[in-house]
């Protein structure tokens, strides 16, 4: 005797749903490390308190090591960062350094001008454009940069000349004679000295203050040129200018956006164009809608019923009536012998629609405006129009029905 066991059905593990957190996860992880990042990058330079040419950092592009060089030859560093302080600092026998005078408004540019034109000392200017040029040095107008590399003086500056080869280049300078114009790209200065006024202050413009920063300082002859700019006098006023200045608010001529270089905007309006192109381009690569099975199926006497439903809550009687009569004209075509292509043309399928009704009831009802006709008043007229239309279908089913048929000979 034999016995057939059989196994029982492993049970179908039940389907699982991805839970908010699943499908959050990875958007959530991102996050975090977004987070963590800035954390990190926050920590690694919460050290770092000063910016750009600024004697007391000690970064790459900070100045430390040239104030550091002042202060081992006797020459003592102020750092300012208002207009009001540098005026008030720039006292006689004292040597002015305005790291970024193009950011001063005019009214600190006069103000500041005014506190110095007449006490005996150095105004030393980095990279100086129109507006500072006009107020401190008139007659001086620039010319396009020139690429900042190792320049030799070409001058009879004794400062220059002690120092020897460079790091120069930046803004260039057009002057009249009388100028010493040193370290010259493409014939024209990137160092220039204006002669002491009536009061004994000369003015200095560098085109560049990279000769200044902490990594090229100890290069060719930078430590050494610095080191005479601004060690003439045995104090230096070291003013750093920024737009966060209360004084600077005095002035509306100068905006936001005059403070940002041209540079950016023109990258800034690469970037909006690249955006558009990039969207059009996306945009054009929509293929065709796809077919999506529904989770549920719904029965089309219900789909049929929500239209209508639809169709009453807007009053669209003209829609709903259009839609009855496309549907029966599209019936009624195949079982009168017209094409469907001509289904909804009435010179075509209303003599069709008379030929088959000759002698059927109702043969006298206005085919025309049956079929073709204008959209009901109201309710009612369309619901008299879904009455005839469905006669009108069932006269001629009943009469393809009855009609005799032919039998081919035997």
């Amino acid at each position: 005797m034999t016995t057939t066991a059989q196994a029982a059905p492993s049970p179908t593990p039940a389907p699982t749903t991805r839970g908010p957190w699943a499908r959050s996860r990875g958007p959530l992880l991102a996050l975090l490390l977004l987070v963590v990042s800035g954390v990190i990058l926050a920590a690694l330079q919460s050290g770092e308190q000063h910016g750009r040419l600024d004697p007391r950092s000690a970064d790459r592009t900070g100045s430390q090591a040239l104030s550091r060089l002042l202060s081992s030859h006797g020459v003592s560093t102020q750092v300012v960062t208002t207009s009001e302080e540098a005026a008030a600092a720039a006292g006689p026998d004292t040597t002015l350094l305005v790291t970024d005078p193009d950011v001063l408004t005019q009214d600190q540019l006069t103000g500041l001008h005014t506190a110095t034109a007449h006490t005996p000392g150095r105004t030393v200017l980095l990279a100086p454009g129109a507006a500072s040029l006009a107020t401190f040095a008139p007659g001086v107008r620039t010319e396009p940069p020139a690429r900042i590399s190792v320049r030799r003086p070409a001058c009879s500056l004794p400062d220059a000349r002690r120092a020897g080869s460079a790091l120069l280049g930046g803004l260039r300078y057009v002057t009249a004679a009388g100028a010493d114009r040193c370290y010259p790209g493409g014939g024209r200065p990137t160092l220039l000295r204006l002669p002491a006024s009536d009061s004994g202050r000369d003015t200095v413009l560098l085109g560049s203050g990279d000769l200044l920063y902490n990594h090229h300082l100890a290069e060719h002859g930078n430590a050494s040129l610095a080191l005479q700019l601004l060690g003439t006098h045995k104090h230096l006023v070291w003013y750093l200018p920024s737009v966060s200045d209360p004084s600077s608010a005095q002035d509306n001529q100068r905006g936001f956006l005059d403070l940002i270089p041209s540079g950016w905007r023109w990258a800034l309006l690469q970037l909006v164009f690249a955006a558009v192109f990039a969207a059009l381009w996306r945009a054009r690569r929509l293929g065709p809608l796809v077919a999506e099975r529904l989770p549920v199926t719904v029965p089309a006497a219900e789909t049929t019923e929500g239209h209508a439903r639809l169709y009453e809550q807007a009053n669209a009687r003209d829609r709903a009536s259009a839609v009855l009569r496309s549907a029966t004209r599209t019936r009624l075509a195949p079982l009168i012998g017209v094409s469907a292509a001509h289904a909804h043309t009435a010179d075509v399928l209303l003599p069709a629609v008379h030929a088959h009704l000759a002698s059927a009831p109702g043969a006298d009802t206005d085919l025309r405006a049956l079929l073709f006709g204008p959209a009901p008043a109201d309710d009612g007229a369309l619901v008299h129009l879904a009455d005839q239309l469905d006669a009108l279908e069932s006269s001629i089913v009943s009469q393809e029905r009855h009609a005799p048929r032919e039998h081919p000979d035997r």
